[in-house]
């Protein structure tokens, strides 16, 4: 697997290389926001340190987002929910607070990866997930509704297959940013921004879907999947 590095620390970049290359991982360093946009396309995963020189590391999150589907996962300074949410907005993965340790990145990198490719069981995974006119196929990542084919980002894909593999399930909102967006749950009541954050992809999906009634809101509770 190919990973992109946008971080002008050099010898930090250097002991991240030598520990993830023992894992498989082939890494590629870019100290520069405008660098990393230019070559993003040709790699598999993105890593990011939001303290570029050039520009916001934010701002090349949201405008890498905005053209792939690539998993980003964001290096902050100390960790505060602010952090994680603007990180999240901004259409990150994941984040975690420098410094960190190379076996935590690690398992988080395995923890997005198979949140991109949602892992069911075989006899699951063998055959699409049907409700009513509304085809989700885990396989081909592909989503029809009447036949024609909707094309959604990765986020929101995960968010419906999440709702459609359990269709009687109400996930809260909780349960649905730790389990589509990776937040990590410290006990403490979602934000405000969190919660928009739900509702903004929640509204794009039904929108894509052509009715809202795919994703009932059982309000006070969360989500769960509907018949159109």
């Amino acid at each position: 697997m190919r990973v992109l590095v946008a971080d002008s620390d050099a010898i930090g970049v250097g002991s991240l290389s030598t520990e993830l290359q023992r894992h498989g991982f082939d890494i590629e360093q870019c100290g520069t926001g405008a660098e990393a946009l230019e070559k993003y396309s040709t790699f598999d995963f993105f890593l990011i340190d939001l303290a570029l020189p050039d520009m916001d590391g934010l701002e090349v999150c949201r405008l890498l987002r905005s053209a792939s589907d690539i998993p980003i996962i964001a290096f902050t300074d100390p960790d505060t929910e602010l952090d994680r949410i603007l990180c999240l907005q901004a259409g990150c993965d994941d984040c975690m607070a420098k410094p960190f340790g190379y076996r935590e990145l690690h398992a988080r990198i395995e923890a997005v990866l198979r949140r991109s490719g949602p892992q069911l069981s075989a006899a699951v995974r063998s055959q699409p997930i049907v409700i009513g006119s509304l085809c989700v196929d885990p396989d081909t990542r592909e989503v029809r509704v009447n036949g024609r084919l909707i094309r959604l980002t990765r986020i929101e894909f995960c968010l419906l297959l999440q709702l459609a593999s359990q269709p009687q399930t109400v996930f809260t909102r909780t349960q649905l940013m730790a389990d589509v967006w990776g937040y990590q749950h410290d006990g403490r009541p979602l934000s405000a921004r969190a919660s928009r954050t739900i509702d903004t992809h929640v509204s794009a999906l039904r929108k894509k879907l052509g009715d809202p009634s795919w994703v009932v809101t059982l309000r006070g509770i969360g989500f769960r999947m509907g018949h159109g």
